[in-house]
């Protein structure tokens, strides 16, 4: 379970990266404010998501904007539990409490330059966080989300809070990631045919998007730390 990544480019290059998906009308607007890179984002931390606008009578394109990460946890993991900070990874397409925001409304981008899994070898870095990148420089990448507006109690000291919220949908791991973590790894989209299949596309088009990254696509970039600040 991927539950810890960094975002280290500047918030230009996040908005620049888009340029080759836009069509002439339209256009990606940043509302995410002063966005500083960020090499450690933790569950319930905020981060970036790239939405798509519906247009008609408003902008037409995508939009750059601020949301916590984790979405609403299933009811019957709840009993008890005076808090719901969230799920942050997505695996079960089939669970009638995701289905809901499968729509386009309702999908994102979550931009990233490197993600962290937990090593399950034996020995000393055992458990410590092992840094995965599509190579040394960190060049930006997206795992494929879903996101909502949320009103919730996700700390007791907060009290209830309604947010915009994310995750992220998880598949099996290629082999870079299966060494480490052969339980899963993120949904990772590469290109910009595929960023906007996610964004605009009926879900039946885009489901099939939920797949390993090639083999051979990722280098480990770092071991042991707790944030990756290349």
């Amino acid at each position: 379970m991927c539950n810890l990544y960094s975002q280290t480019k500047s918030q230009d290059a996040m908005r620049h990266v888009f340029d080759d998906v836009l069509e002439d009308d339209e256009e990606l607007i940043d509302t995410s404010g002063n966005l500083p890179a960020t090499p450690g984002i933790w569950p319930d931390h905020p981060a970036p998501i790239i939405r798509h606008l519906a247009g008609g009578n408003g902008a037409s394109g995508f939009r750059l904007s601020l949301a916590r990460w984790g979405m609403p946890t299933p009811p019957q993991f709840l009993a008890g539990r005076r808090t719901d900070p969230g799920v942050t990874n997505i695996r079960n397409l089939a669970s009638p409490h995701w289905q809901r925001w499968f729509g386009v409304p309702h999908r994102c981008l979550v931009p990233f330059t490197s993600f962290a899994e937990p090593d399950s070898r034996s020995g000393p870095m055992k458990g410590k966080p092992i840094w995965f990148a599509l190579g040394p420089d960190r060049p930006l990448a997206f795992f494929a989300g879903i996101c909502t507006e949320w009103t919730s109690i996700r700390k007791l000291k907060e009290g209830e809070v309604t947010v915009d919220a994310f995750a992220f949908l998880t598949c099996d791991p290629n082999r870079e990631v299966a060494s480490i973590h052969p339980k899963a790894m993120p949904v990772i989209l590469t290109r910009p045919e595929e960023w906007r299949q996610w964004l605009t596309t009926p879900f039946d088009r885009a489901r099939h998007l939920q797949r390993p990254l090639p083999d051979g696509e990722l280098q480990i970039v770092a071991e042991g730390a707790p944030e990756d600040a290349a």
